[in-house]
């Protein structure tokens, strides 16, 4: 789908009187932020709509950032629905995105689920906040702090605190804007980084349980049993999935979180090889080395790590 002018996409906004933007569940910085952010903007521009945040009130750790609105099934009727940071529909919070009366998708992530009637998907950017605070900027919207601080969180969390390969010159301009407002870069610095004690007690069981195959290719798996003798939510548990990249020769590495009925959402990051494929063949999806999805057993949790095992094995032989 050819991406829509941010002119058009402001046009549309501006036909609207009840404005639903939705995010992806299990929230990361990005998610959360991006939709914050857009949305306090939103009410800045147009005191006179209705701009609400909907989700399933799964923020967790991340209320800091934003808490969701009560949103009704009757509130879509006539609405403008916007998603932020969500590649493809199975992924949406809230299932009720399909009940408005259009709908506008705004992402980062390769574009495999073109499901919206109008949409803007940049893959480069390092995270759809970048995308809302350009937007936001072109459009002469409001910038204050409160809208900056949501955008700055979303955007040093998806690229890594900068350390990722999308992040480019243009992503510390935009930074530097944000920085400008006046917002507080070391307590959202330390709100993003800081775990409890009980998450630093099971990002040190991670390496304990953790398999390494020679290729470089590595997993870990986290029980619900294990979460429950710590006192973590399998929400909370996703601390851990940036524990093996710290480790020198881990090329590539999954970490599964057993959810309460028995499946595992499936965490993929790597250093090089691309993992995006093979977590669109599990109910996923997501950047070139960092993805999520979901398995329905341990048996799916195999199949997973031989294909992290094989796709890094080619990586080797490409790159000795």
């Amino acid at each position: 789908m050819k991406n829509s002018t941010f002119e058009e996409i402001y046009e549309k906004i501006k036909a609207y009187p009840t404005i639903i933007l939705h995010r992806h569940t299990s929230p990361d910085p990005d998610a959360i932020g991006s939709q914050a952010g857009l949305a306090r903007s939103l009410r800045l521009q147009f005191p006179d709509k209705r701009i609400l945040c909907a989700g399933e009130n799964d923020e967790g750790d991340l209320a800091w950032i934003n808490t969701m609105d009560e949103v009704k099934p009757e509130d879509y009727q006539g609405a403008l629905v916007i998603t932020t940071d969500t590649a493809n529909t199975p992924r949406i919070s809230n299932k009720n995105y399909n009940k408005g009366d259009f709908l506008i998708k705004i992402d980062h992530h390769p574009d495999v689920d073109p499901y919206a009637d109008m949409s803007y998907v940049d893959p480069d950017a390092p995270a759809a906040s970048e995308i809302v605070a350009d937007f936001i900027m072109q459009m002469n919207m409001p910038l204050t702090k409160e809208v900056a601080a949501a955008l700055y969180a979303g955007i040093v969390g998806d690229s890594g605190r900068f350390m990722y390969p999308e992040t480019s010159v243009h992503t510390f301009e935009v930074a530097a804007k944000l920085a400008n407002t006046g917002i507080d870069l070391t307590q959202i610095a330390r709100n993003i980084s800081d775990v409890t004690f009980a998450q630093a007690k099971l990002q040190a069981a991670v390496l304990d349980y953790m398999t390494v195959d020679p290729c470089g290719a590595a997993y870990a798996v986290l029980m619900q049993a294990d979460l429950k003798k710590l006192g973590i939510s399998d929400d909370q548990a996703s601390v851990t999935v940036s524990t093996p990249g710290r480790i020198k020769d881990i090329k590539a590495w999954n970490v599964f979180v057993e959810k309460p009925d028995g499946t595992y959402r499936v965490h993929y990051r790597s250093k090089g090889p691309v993992i995006n494929h093979l977590a669109e063949k599990h109910n996923g999806g997501g950047h070139a080395l960092a993805s999520g999805a979901n398995a329905k057993d341990l048996e799916e949790v195999k199949q997973i790590f031989a294909e992290v095992v094989e796709v890094t094995k080619k990586f080797n032989e490409e790159h000795e």
